[in-house]
């Protein structure tokens, strides 16, 4: 199951693969509870295990990493549960998927200016530029593919991918 998984993104602070299968009760208040309409219903062509649990549309729309998380506080039987943290901290951001540039589409590899990423992320660090060339910090980035959705070219320069499982359970900028 969980190499299955690799085929999808889970939505923030998802547990464990099997872990969430357990937990999800496929209600789909998480996916209501998105303002930006990035989950959506795993279709049933990828087995009874997982149909019409949540994933994450991270290639066609970035999840904005909402300050209060909607969707997982929309998760009553926590299969999304937000870290423990001290009263007053902030839970780490979730790592999401793996994003990272390529440099054969991305117009100031190729030349042209263009930018239209810069302002996109939400994580200070996670994208820096280097003569005009964004790279991405693989070590801070969440994944939320909001650099994807702002790109301007066709396919876009920003590939998304799943994370390998033993990643997906640390937040952000751990080692």
């Amino acid at each position: 199951m969980t190499q299955r998984a690799r085929h999808w993104i889970r939505p923030p602070y998802a547990q464990a693969e099997l872990e969430f299968l357990l937990a999800c009760t496929r209600c789909d208040k998480c996916i209501e509870a998105c303002p930006h309409n990035v989950l959506f219903k795993l279709p049933a062509r990828l087995g009874a295990q997982v149909v019409g649990t949540p994933a994450m549309d991270v290639l066609n729309r970035g999840c904005h990493l909402c300050d209060d998380w909607p969707c997982v506080n929309a998760c009553e039987p926590d299969a999304l549960r937000l870290p423990a943290t001290a009263e007053d901290e902030d839970a780490p951001l979730p790592k999401l998927a793996h994003a990272e540039i390529n440099v054969s589409a991305c117009l100031p590899y190729l030349g042209p200016e263009c930018g239209a990423c810069k302002p996109a992320c939400p994580v200070p660090g996670a994208m820096t530029w280097k003569m005009e060339k964004p790279e991405i910090n693989p070590d801070i980035c969440t994944g939320c593919g909001l650099c994807r959705e702002a790109c301007i070219v066709e396919p876009k320069a920003v590939n998304i991918s799943s994370l390998p499982p033993e990643i997906r359970e640390l937040p952000s900028g751990s080692p």
